[in-house]
């Protein structure tokens, strides 16, 4: 089985370098609620603004959120299309894996009935 990528190869980069880190997987987690502004997910680490903005900023170019300014803040929201085709191209390596050891299963099966 190959995995069917729906997505660009250069953005499936981005968004596993995206989601590699533990604070932008849970800033994504956060806003998949609904969105939040920036100045309310940096009271939710210990680091700065600025470096929850930057956080921001690598979601945002894998796009899989985008910001909205709203006034003087700004309200990051969930690209919800991105993160229907990641799911996507997660299930399909999923089943390639579930594949894969199925076989291995049977090879060790077929290996141990000849043993005997």
């Amino acid at each position: 089985m190959v995995v069917d990528y729906p997505l660009a190869e250069e953005s499936v980069d981005q968004i596993f370098h995206a989601l590699a880190d533990r604070t932008r997987r849970d800033i994504l987690r956060r806003v998949i609620q609904g969105g939040e502004s920036v100045s309310v997910l940096s009271h939710h680490y210990e680091m700065s603004f600025a470096a929850v903005q930057k956080h921001v900023a690598v979601l945002e170019r894998a796009d899989l959120v985008t910001k909205e300014r709203r006034g003087r803040e700004q309200i990051v929201r969930t690209n919800k299309e991105t993160l229907l085709r990641t799911t996507m191209l997660l299930d399909a390596f999923e089943q390639l894996w579930v594949q894969r050891v199925g076989r291995i299963s049977e090879v060790l099966s077929t290996t141990e009935g000849n043993e005997s």
